[in-house]
């Protein structure tokens, strides 16, 4: 029992590897080094113990490494478990990742079919006190030592004849090691940032006079990608409401930066950007800004906290709501909760007023984010991740899109009723798969985004009143509509222009509300926070 044991342990961790040697393009150096290296280490490390069902159990991390790198390659097709996605794991809520796995069951099932027998076992076979045979142990470490050999001399030759081979990005498991380890480094940041941030100032002023009565509205959506709205040319009319809406305008060419939550949400709030991501561990953040220019500040949001920088940078508004921490965490709240809550704000009646809204959008379930009587295109039932039910899961998607368009519609109508000087502005954080080409991805997050994952819709609506107070900047705008522009980048710098604050940290060159605004080298921050020239 102890040597079947010892040898699916070590098939059920090289799983991965040869997976990997399908997806990630590597020349046939690397894939040998790839497979016959770990499998000498592992030999070596199952041969420690003469319990096999003990060293198992010792060996879990590596075990959920494999587990974990085969759902993302089954929901990617390529990429080893990357930084952000721990870091998505960390930030997620249990929630979500229950709604996800449920819909993932071909890939769970198949990791449960491999893995859990094998702990199960595991536990038996240590209850019985099942040991190696002497010799099957001695036969285990030569031919490990000799792997190991072997795999090292290739892995000079990689070195040598492989450019910027580096072991901790290509050979898996040590990639992922490394990336848990930078994880566990960036965690520590931002448990730190209270404290790092704690005497930054904006030295913020407002620029526009004392008595105006003005509302800015700053509504960041989830995972919206632009072509999916009939505002971009696509063939389904997903903005019934906001096709009709004056004063809107739509910026056809934006991407956002990153294509992960806890990445993208931060720079739209802050100054941030790929070129300078590090900026967002000691800078406070647009609501900090607006407090100090004499705004009362509001942020809202319809996602559960999760002591991410998302929640640090909300909670230096006057008021921070979280609707679902309200009210129960595992019930669907409507995004027009959060309307409800933006009119409670304007009831107030407050001179200055900002509002950041922090939407739940077409988050994955999508079929959940939308009440079911608004449901356009049909059917929608299907849920499960898988690419034979692509069609069914686009008209989920689109449904949320429709929902969102109400969504919209519905905040711009309660900022016409307020009758204030106001602007608000509709970004995402970052777009979605949707099965759209041969390479069959879902969902967002993927280890090397793409364009469905980046290319975001951007919205802007100004007041009658704004218009006729503010015409250069209502130009500008217009003007610099077609522009390319990247939503990371801009947000920060052009809310702060209509608004009138002025401040150091402030460029109008950044600003799609200002004339010098020129369109640059568009870049996406990668898994280790490099920034990376955008392709598309």
């Amino acid at each position: 029992m102890a040597k079947r044991i010892f040898i699916y342990l070590i098939l059920a961790l090289m799983l991965p590897n040869i997976a990997l040697c399908f997806t990630e393009g590597m020349t046939l150096t690397e894939n040998l080094t790839n497979l016959v290296l770990p499998a000498g280490l592992l030999m070596l490390l199952a041969s420690v113990s003469g319990n096999a069902g003990k060293t198992v159990w010792l060996m879990f991390p590596f075990v959920f490494f494999a587990a974990f790198q085969l759902v993302l390659l089954y929901l990617f097709g390529e990429g080893i478990i990357s930084v952000d996605m721990f870091l998505n794991v960390v930030t997620t809520n249990t929630g979500e990742i229950e709604e996800l796995l449920g819909n993932l069951v071909p890939a769970v099932a198949g990791v449960f079919v491999v893995y859990i027998p094998l702990l199960v076992v595991a536990s038996v076979a240590m209850r019985r006190g099942a040991l190696l045979p002497p010799a099957f142990r001695h036969k285990a470490v030569r031919l490990g030592c000799a792997a190991t050999a072997a795999g090292t001399v290739l892995l000079a030759v990689c070195y040598a004849t492989a450019g910027g081979y580096r072991i901790l990005t290509r050979l898996y498991p040590a990639n992922v090691c490394y990336n848990l380890a930078l994880a566990v480094g960036r965690s520590a940041v931002s448990a730190n940032y209270a404290t790092a941030s704690a005497a930054f100032t904006f030295h913020a002023r407002s620029t526009h006079p004392a008595d105006s009565t003005e509302v800015y509205v700053l509504v960041i959506g989830e995972t919206a990608r632009a072509r999916n709205f009939s505002l971009y040319g696509y063939s389904r009319n997903t903005n019934p409401l906001l096709s009709r809406t004056p004063h809107l305008t739509v910026f056809t060419d934006v991407t956002s930066q990153s294509n992960t939550t806890h990445k993208s949400v931060p720079m739209l709030l802050t100054a941030a950007t790929a070129d300078d991501f590090s900026r967002l561990y000691h800078e406070k953040g647009i609501l900090a800004a607006f407090r100090e220019a004499g705004f009362h500040t509001t942020f809202i949001s319809n996602q559960l906290p999760n002591h991410s920088f998302i929640d640090f940078l909300g909670m230096q508004a006057d008021d921070c709501i979280f609707l679902k921490k309200e009210g129960d965490e595992r019930r669907d709240i409507s995004d027009l909760q959060l309307v409800r809550k933006l009119d409670e704000v304007l009831a107030r009646r407050r001179k200055k007023e900002f509002v950041v809204l922090h939407t739940y959008g077409s988050h994955f379930n999508y079929r959940e984010r939308y009440p079911r009587r608004t449901a356009v295109f049909l059917p929608d039932d299907k849920t499960d991740a898988k690419y034979e039910n692509r069609a069914e899961l686009r008209n989920a998607y689109d449904n949320s899109i429709v929902f969102t368009d109400r969504v919209l519609h519905d905040i711009i109508s309660s900022l016409k009723r307020r009758g204030a000087q106001a602007a608000m502005l509709y970004t995402s954080d970052h777009g979605e798969n949707l099965f759209d080409d041969s390479r069959r991805l879902f969902l967002h997050a993927s280890p090397r985004a793409s364009i469905y994952e980046l290319h975001v819709p951007f919205l802007l609506w100004l007041s009658d009143t704004y218009i006729t107070a503010y015409p250069d900047n209502a130009a500008a705008v217009s003007a610099n509509r077609r522009k390319r522009a990247e939503s990371s980048v801009t947000t920060f710098h052009t809310i702060l222009q209509l608004a009138g604050i002025d401040t150091p940290y402030a460029d109008r060159s950044l600003s799609v509300a200002d004339t010098s605004y020129a369109a640059r080298q568009r870049k996406y921050i990668n898994d280790h926070n490099e920034p990376q020239p955008l392709p598309y």
